[in-house]
């Protein structure tokens, strides 16, 4: 679905990503793993239009990505969940949502309001509030709401759980739990390492912008010396 080959991307003068390279299968949960600092955001940022690498290659159901512009991206069926949520807080949570709206694939069962509203009961109840009225929780709810009614075939989530209380980020997971048993693939950025083994098929950790480690989940959870090595502090 997602392949990316020998990525490079810099800001100025300044290299950050040095030759990454990853996959990522239909029906595929993927995660990016590292400390802060080591390349991660930039590499979501590259893959979707917003920073032009300088080399390597990254394509999407065979269609190369690098000169398109980042709309045209996702477009094509990259939807992102950003750091930071990056929602409108003039707009209601109604709105948010209704903004992003397409089903430019004609999906028999797109995402819908209605949809939405039973992955998050909450966006539900508050539906009529402001974005900036919401708690971080329900901010990053909206978010990847958002992602969502776009109809992606690959939904990215950058920090997916990030500042959030341990009860928002166990509902967080449980949503991530129910999209991929409905077969979308997905790419996570997160520092829940535990979490992340439960749900992902596949890890790739960064150190310095390369990719040091690729592995499963049973080989994450049983290499304690790779999880301190590049995520402990």
């Amino acid at each position: 679905m997602l392949e990316v080959k020998g990525l490079e991307s810099s800001y100025g003068l300044s290299q950050v990503l040095f030759g990454v390279s990853l996959r990522i299968e239909a029906g595929q949960v993927a995660t990016l793993l590292g400390r802060n600092g080591m390349g991660k955001t930039t590499t979501v940022r590259s893959i979707m239009g917003m920073l032009r690498p300088g080399a390597g290659s990254i394509s999407f159901h065979g269609k190369s990505l690098q000169q398109l512009a980042s709309y045209r991206v996702a477009q094509l069926g990259l939807g992102l969940v950003p750091e930071g949520r990056q929602i409108f807080p003039n707009l209601t949570v109604r709105e948010n949502l209704v903004a992003t709206a397409a089903n430019r694939r004609n999906e028999k069962d797109p995402w819908t309001l209605e949809k939405v509203f039973d992955l998050f009961s909450n966006l539900k109840d508050r539906q009529k509030n402001f974005g900036n009225q919401l708690s971080g929780g329900e901010q990053q709810m909206l978010a990847i709401g958002r992602a969502l009614m776009t109809n992606p075939r690959l939904l990215i989530m950058d920090e997916a759980t990030e500042g959030l209380a341990p009860l928002i980020r166990i509902e967080i997971y449980r949503a991530i739990q129910r999209l991929k048993a409905e077969g979308l693939s997905i790419l996570v950025i997160d520092k829940d390492v535990k979490a992340l083994i439960r749900v992902a098929d596949v890890h790739y950790m960064l150190e310095k912008g390369r990719v040091v480690w690729t592995g499963n989940s049973a080989e994450l959870s049983a290499n304690e010396d790779i999880q301190h090595r590049y995520l402990g502090v």
